[in-house]
């Protein structure tokens, strides 16, 4: 079987915190032979973690790279990479993937509101700006 997972399977496998549904979802895992994971459900995962139970970065980071490792698991691996990089680096996991894919996508500048997520991604090498600086 091949299936797209979405973002509420990933969490009830990594948080445990509906034995009924982890338990079906760790089977799914277990039975299909592809498991597509879009970008925006490791974003929502990352968000879930991080405000709904409050883990911390290295827990977040953590179950995004034991995911990943899955063999049957497929996702656009550099920008979730590039999530990470983001996230370790105090930023959203969100901000990084995005800024990633919309370079891949001709984007060659990241823009945003979010002050802190420009800082970020300036500071990994990346061209991002507050919307006010790019108007003319």
């Amino acid at each position: 079987m091949k299936i797209t997972t979405d973002t509420n399977v990933l969490v009830r496998i990594v948080m445990q915190d509906d034995t009924e549904q982890a338990a079906v979802a760790q089977a799914l895992f277990l039975q299909a032979t592809v498991i597509a994971i879009p970008v925006p459900v490791f974003c929502e995962f990352a968000w879930v973690l991080k405000r709904g139970y409050a883990s911390s970065t290295n827990d977040i980071a953590s179950a995004i790279e034991t995911i990943v490792k899955v063999d049957a698991v497929v996702t656009d691996l550099p920008a979730v990479e590039a999530g990470l990089t983001a996230l370790r680096a105090g930023g959203d996991f969100a901000d990084g993937a995005l800024a990633y894919q919309g370079e891949r996508l001709g984007g060659t500048v990241f823009a945003s509101f979010d002050r802190n997520a420009v800082a970020l991604l300036r500071n990994e090498g990346a061209e991002a700006a507050d919307p006010a600086e790019l108007i003319a």
